[in-house]
């Protein structure tokens, strides 16, 4: 893990940021990159909300000690599986006897305000280091993996899968995009008058995509012409390479930290 200094100068002054991550989200971040100058704009392009049913991952709560691995990915499902564990009555000790893996050290924090610690977190913040740096043989291992209900990797159940484990996925949470654009982003967005757009995981980039593609005339391309596109990892740039033509900017440590931190850089090579 690197441990990013941060910086105290206003780096990101006269610049205008368009932030998407998803509601209620954004606030963090946008106020980090406030703190070295930026004058950010929020556009919240994902909702998070309750799965469709919640008989998955009911079911899988009732048959916790089936379970070698709890796999988190985001704090998304931690919020989702703890709220329904508390829902169910049942407390942390249920899980005792499993091991947890997380992926980011914000998804780490987010497990230890549950009074948790993770067994183990891979070194690079995406799902593919999970994988790669798994401290225990795979075979005939029982995984939980609570994750969003449609629109997710599949590259984690089909590698351990591959790998001789079991795995069990559930619905803890769906991503919707919003029905709408802020004002104040549609407003800049018609003006041109950002400088930079970050994109924080590959679902806000498809959620910017088909909300833009409603409000321009000619293709979203074409119009973020003269924009800086930044990307939080590897997966989220190849998103924005495929729906957006390109990709300016990627974090090289994936935490919104680590784009905070290209961005600065980038603005310096300016």
């Amino acid at each position: 893990m690197n441990n990013i200094p941060p910086s105290s100068s206003l780096s990101l002054l006269d610049k205008t940021i368009l932030v998407t991550r998803s509601v209620g989200q954004s606030s963090q971040f946008s106020d980090r990159l406030t703190e070295v100058g930026a004058t950010v704009i929020e556009m919240p392009t994902l909702e998070i909300v309750s799965p469709s049913s919640w008989s998955g991952l009911d079911n899988a709560i009732a048959h916790l000690s089936d379970f070698h691995w709890l796999i988190l990915t985001s704090t998304n499902a931690i919020d989702y599986f703890f709220e329904r564990l508390n829902t169910q009555n049942i407390n942390n000790g249920a899980l005792a006897k499993i091991k947890i893996a997380v992926v980011g050290e914000k998804t780490a924090q987010s497990l230890k305000q549950k009074s948790l610690q993770p067994d183990f977190i891979p070194p690079n913040f995406i799902a593919d280091s999970l994988i790669v740096n798994f401290p225990e043989e795979l075979s005939g291992k029982r995984i939980l993996f609570p994750r969003v209900e449609s629109g997710g990797r599949e590259v984690l159940v089909k590698e351990f899968t591959a790998k001789g484990a079991e795995v069990t996925e559930v619905a803890a949470y769906q991503s919707c995009c919003p029905n709408s654009i802020p004002p104040a982003a549609e407003l800049a967005l018609q003006n041109k008058s950002l400088d930079i757009i970050t994109f924080a995981s590959s679902k806000t980039v498809q959620c910017f995509h088909k909300m833009t593609t409603k409000l321009f005339s000619e293709s979203t391309i074409n119009y973020l012409e003269g924009i800086c596109i930044a990307s939080i990892g590897p997966q989220t740039s190849k998103d924005c390479r495929s729906l957006l033509g390109r990709v300016d900017v990627e974090a090289e440590e994936h935490t919104l930290e680590g784009l905070t931190q290209a961005l600065i850089k980038w603005v310096d090579s300016k």
